[in-house]
């Protein structure tokens, strides 16, 4: 199979789809590998090191997508890869469709057989290439809520680690998930007060177990969560509903309750955030403010730990990747039930249920059982 990976376009994203590692992986099985030039120096990888890996270079991204029958990336198609992307196409990456009907309607259009990052579920519940991209997205979330908490970003001036004789500040983590827990234990590390608003008893009962005694993980209620809001110095929202999108807990009504210069890191803004009043920013203009509350909302936080975020997706995806090119999307999915879950689209049809009823797009719904038998 003729596998590309083309340079990403998400402005402040250096990450990189493939690896010298992961691309050596797919040549050593027999496939043919096209990296557009340039494309992993975001991330520290040289067009030398591709070559010593058996892939070739190719000067542009239309020739990438020209070339490949399977293109694997690190985000989702922008509006300038759309027309690139051929019918039949395996395309590989993190889609967030539930969050964009635009980018939907388009892969349909273009009816290319969508395996969505996000997705991937193993047998035990895990997202596997989900997971590293959101240990990041959690452990940055607090460092980012406190370096806008100063006063030249229009914070509200407290140092949430406080000092001597000054209480630190309180983070508010709303989801105590994958992204909630290193949230909660990167602001709990840095000395701040740390609640953890949750629904599900068994992950309270893991934080409680877990995390360090300035963090109290609490039962999320309406009352918890007025109450939690009207405290916080940083709010963290790290909900998520896989393939879904996410419920927006907080309510542009609730601003009027939290602190003037309290800071709002909307880490679910991807899958279309958790806070009512959310937009997506980029990392050259990341913030805003309304109602006197700073705003965060950056939709591809890991983009700029590039190195590390695009080796730890790598290292996951390869194998369903391999799996793929090795058997083909049908057989695959057939064979592995984790390849079937990340099936979102083939060739015009949405194997997603929950996703065809979000975008109101039921006619163009079909199971997965009735493409791939």
């Amino acid at each position: 199979m003729k596998i590309g990976c083309p340079k990403e376009t998400k402005e402040g994203e250096f990450r990189v789809g493939l690896t010298p590692g992961a691309a050596k992986s797919y040549v050593s099985q027999g496939h043919q590998v096209y990296v557009q030039k340039g494309a992993g120096l975001g991330a520290g990888f040289s067009d030398e090191e591709y070559q010593n890996s058996g892939a070739r270079i190719v000067d542009t991204a239309s020739e990438v997508w020209e070339i490949s029958d399977f293109v694997v990336k690190a985000k989702e198609p922008l509006a300038q890869e759309r027309d690139l992307m051929k019918e039949g196409q395996i395309v590989y990456t993190s889609f967030h469709f539930a969050a964009d009907e635009e980018l939907t309607k388009a892969c349909l259009r273009k009816k290319i057989i969508a395996v969505a990052y996000e997705r991937i579920r193993e047998s035990d519940g895990s997202l596997p290439l989900l997971r590293p991209m959101s240990e990041i997205a959690g452990s940055v979330a607090p460092l980012l809520g406190a370096f806008y908490l100063g006063r030249d970003h229009g914070g509200e001036g407290l140092l949430v680690t406080g000092v001597a004789g000054v209480a630190p500040g309180n983070v508010l983590v709303i989801g105590g998930g994958v992204v909630g827990s290193n949230a909660a234990k990167i602001a709990a590390g840095i000395g701040a007060k740390v609640t953890v608003l949750d629904n599900n008893i068994k992950a309270l009962e893991r934080l409680r177990a877990t995390m360090p005694a300035n963090v109290v993980p609490v039962y999320s209620d309406r009352y918890a969560l007025e109450a939690g809001l009207r405290e916080a110095d940083i709010i963290i929202g790290a909900v998520l509903v896989p393939g879904m999108r996410t419920p927006q807990l907080v309510k542009r009504e609730d601003l009027r309750i939290i602190k003037k210069g309290a800071v709002m890191v909307d880490i679910a803004i991807d899958e279309g955030g958790c806070f009512e009043s959310s937009h997506p920013t980029t990392h050259s203009d990341p913030v805003f403010i309304e109602e006197g509350i700073v705003h965060y909302c950056v939709p591809n936080v890991p983009g700029t730990y590039a190195r590390t975020a695009s080796s730890a997706l790598n290292s996951r995806s390869i194998k369903y990747g391999l799996e793929i090119a090795n058997r083909g999307v049908a057989l695959a999915c057939q064979e592995d039930d984790a390849v079937r879950s990340g099936l979102t689209m083939y060739k015009g049809v949405i194997t997603s249920e929950p996703l065809a009823r979000t975008h109101a797009l039921e006619d163009c719904y079909k199971a997965v059982d009735e493409i791939i038998s």
